[in-house]
């Protein structure tokens, strides 16, 4: 499935769309047959202005000596940042092997996403104890290996106090504040607690799996402790400035303790209060889930993110519900690295054998994959020799 631009006003925003040979044209949701034409995806250069990104000169990751490929992924991340938006879509952590919302992505475009977003949630300690498992780190290296890159989040398990009542309270949603009754900040205070020992404890089981994919070679965009000044994780609920010693602890067990070379270190807390230091981040990540079939560009929303630092990041869109409509965001300047869709209802039908247009239209979908702005994981260079220099 194709583009086939002609001379058509963005105000309108009409876009020809080829499926095999026929060619539909998109407007507002209603396509009509207009021709026969030759699959061809044109190679129009389709870039923003400088005006409304910050200049990002230089790739510097903040983990010290940083393993080859993360250098490699950042270097690329750089060189295209302003000039093409990665698509990207999040993986359900419950498929086990299969990859639905991947499936269905490809049936309705002939494409495969750049991104894809995994969860180590399930290799919690808690989740684990309970019978838990995952595969997610094994889908990581086997994207990685069929040229595309990955993006982790943590929905963090609370390593105890889990008040496991029904009907919101069960031990599975232990990653929401109103599911347990731990305290990290006792942990914080005392290295000698309990709260202190069970953090360290989970943050190392998290660590097993990142060596698993750094021994692969695989760097990792990794989002810890997301969305925390909403306050519904219990890694939020206890405000910014415990926040930010958290991360920090996580930042250094993880690259000082454990050595860890892969990571690009990914910040999603949604408030400038609690950024926890230029030292830390090296991309800043906002998210925004819309209204059905609204296709803004969330200029809102990356204006708000580029705030959050006087140093020069890149910014993503990490999570997302409907996909923003690339002709709109060359139109307003709006330039987001990546954008990563939700899983499971947001992409897939509740059979979850369908792609679902309840979100974001399958027109609208395949004018996104096969836009020119928008990077595929077919249109990805070899990351693993991505020139450094």
């Amino acid at each position: 499935m194709y583009s086939f631009y002609k001379n058509t006003s963005l105000q309108n925003y009409k876009r020809y769309i080829v499926i095999g040979s026929l060619a539909f044209i998109c407007i507002i949701g209603f396509s009509m047959i207009i021709d026969f034409i030759q699959n061809v995806k044109e190679d129009i250069k389709v870039e923003l202005s400088p005006n409304n990104i910050k200049n990002i000169e230089k790739p510097i990751l903040k983990t010290k000596n940083p393993h080859e490929n993360a250098v490699r992924l950042m270097k690329y991340l750089t060189d295209i940042y302003g000039k093409k938006i990665l698509s990207g879509q999040q993986i359900d952590w419950d498929s086990g092997w299969e990859s639905l919302e991947l499936d269905a992505i490809y049936k309705e475009t002939g494409r495969f996403p750049a991104i894809i977003g995994l969860d180590f949630m399930e290799y919690s300690p808690s989740r684990v104890e309970r019978g838990a498992s995952s595969v997610d780190t094994e889908k990581a290296i086997k994207w990685w290996e069929k040229g595309g890159v990955v993006t982790f989040c943590w929905h963090w398990n609370a390593p105890t106090g889990l008040i496991d009542k029904k009907p919101d309270q069960n031990w599975w949603s232990g990653m929401y504040t109103r599911s347990t009754t731990f305290d990290f900040t006792k942990g914080l205070e005392d290295h000698k607690s309990i709260e202190y020992q069970l953090l360290i404890r989970d943050i190392d089981a998290i660590a097993l799996q990142l060596k698993r994919l750094q021994e692969e070679g695989v760097p990792v965009l990794w989002r810890p402790l997301h969305e925390a000044s909403g306050g519904w994780f219990w890694w939020g609920s206890k405000g910014p400035e415990a926040y930010k010693k958290l991360w920090r602890l996580i930042f250094e067990r993880l690259t000082e303790y454990h050595q860890l070379k892969n990571l690009i270190w990914v910040w999603n807390g949604l408030d400038k209060n609690w950024y926890p230091g230029d030292d830390v981040v090296d991309i800043i990540g906002e998210h925004a889930y819309l209204e059905k079939h609204d296709y803004s560009p969330l200029e809102e929303e990356f204006k708000k993110a580029q705030t959050y630092t006087e140093e020069n990041k890149m910014i993503a869109l990490t999570e997302n519900g409907p996909i923003p409509d690339p002709d709109i965001l060359l139109e307003k300047e709006i330039a987001w690295l990546w954008f990563c869709t939700w899983c499971e209802s947001t992409i897939i039908d509740r059979d979850g054998k369908n792609y679902s247009q309840e979100f974001t239209e399958g027109c609208m979908l395949r004018k996104v994959y096969n836009h020119e702005y928008v990077i595929t994981r077919d249109e990805l260079p070899n990351l693993k020799k991505y020139p450094i220099n």
